[in-house]
């Protein structure tokens, strides 16, 4: 069961944010959360004029018109005006501190914020405000990607479809969990995701052998039920079984549909490629938030289908806040 109360929108009045302002309150809308809207003024960078009056949540009843309409075709759904709106305005040296700081200090459960989805020498210079969030971030982040000429109230699409990828640990379990509450929140179903590295490096080491499948024909099928027993295993398993933050984690019954997949290839490439043919609509992954040297050198997989993901990503820490509640609460 999810358990939300708070949720932050980090905007910045640009399409990507205004698309990212639909999702985080049609969630909040869902759960009952009060929606924060902030708006991060940048020091020497902000391009209000003196004495401007910034609203972060200026054209809100716009936005609460069309998701009312967007729900039920003709007939409208009035409780998305039910919605309690909080604005604020906090002046950082960047965005993500502004961001981080709020956060902490009004006791947010999820921030959700726009991301450009930079590649290349562009993203290495300026930077992402999404991905230094998401890396940094004690509590889940969902990131919204979008262009700058991408502005239509056409491109919102609630949750009906959700991918959760997994390396068998317990931060993706974690994920899971998340995904499977957020799917009975969403009448949504559930893929389950596993990529196989297919190369070995080097093939010296494993005597010129650089195919997985060279080693093991049956990988696949031995994934697929290790991946199902997983599945079960996080399905059934009862409240506080896993100790730490995901100790007081859901263990009602699940009523979402849930199909596993095992691919044979390279993660950064086939999570992406997944999405695009399955027309997910939702994406759930732990985050080791990893920093420095080790970031620089690995990388993140998170951040990397955070930057390339067309639909929204919930990224979940490990050892960060969780958005469930045990049956009791």
């Amino acid at each position: 069961m999810m358990n939300v109360n708070s949720i932050l929108l980090a905007r910045d009045f640009s399409p990507v944010s205004n698309q990212a302002f639909r999702y985080t309150l049609d969630l909040a809308q869902r759960t009952g959360a009060t929606l924060h809207v902030l708006y991060a003024q940048v020091l020497h960078e902000d391009p209000t004029q003196p004495g401007e009056e910034i609203r972060p949540a200026g054209d809100i009843n716009e936005i609460r018109r069309h998701l009312s309409l967007h729900a039920n075709g003709d007939k409208i759904d009035r409780s998305v005006f039910d919605v309690e709106i909080e604005e604020a305005v906090v002046r950082d040296v960047a965005a993500a501190p502004a961001i981080l700081n709020y956060a902490s200090e009004h006791d947010i459960d999820i921030i959700g914020l726009g991301t450009h989805g930079r590649r290349g020498l562009r993203r290495f210079l300026l930077g992402s405000v999404a991905e230094e969030v998401v890396r940094r971030a004690d509590r889940p982040v969902l990131t919204v990607r979008g262009e700058e000429d991408t502005s239509s109230d056409e491109d919102f699409q609630a949750a009906e479809r959700i991918l959760v990828p997994i390396d068998f640990s317990e931060p993706s379990r974690e994920a899971l969990r998340h995904a499977l509450a957020l799917a009975d929140l969403y009448d949504a179903t559930v893929d389950v995701l596993h990529v196989v590295e297919q190369k070995l490096h080097p093939a010296f080491y494993v005597g010129g052998v650089t195919d997985i499948r060279d080693i093991d024909p049956q990988i696949e099928e031995k994934v697929e039920d290790r991946m199902q027993a997983f599945i079960d295993e996080t399905v059934d398993l009862p409240t506080g079984d896993s100790g730490g933050p995901a100790a007081e984690a859901v263990s009602a019954p699940v009523k979402a549909s849930v199909t596993p997949h095992v691919i044979i290839g390279t993660v950064d490439t086939e999570i992406p490629s997944f999405i695009e043919d399955h027309d997910i609509d939702l994406v759930a992954m732990a985050t080791k938030g990893q920093t420095g040297l080790d970031r620089i050198l690995l990388g993140s997989v998170a951040e990397k289908i955070v930057r390339l993901s067309p639909c929204p990503v919930l990224t979940v820490k490990a050892s960060g806040r969780t958005l469930l509640s045990g049956p009791s609460e």
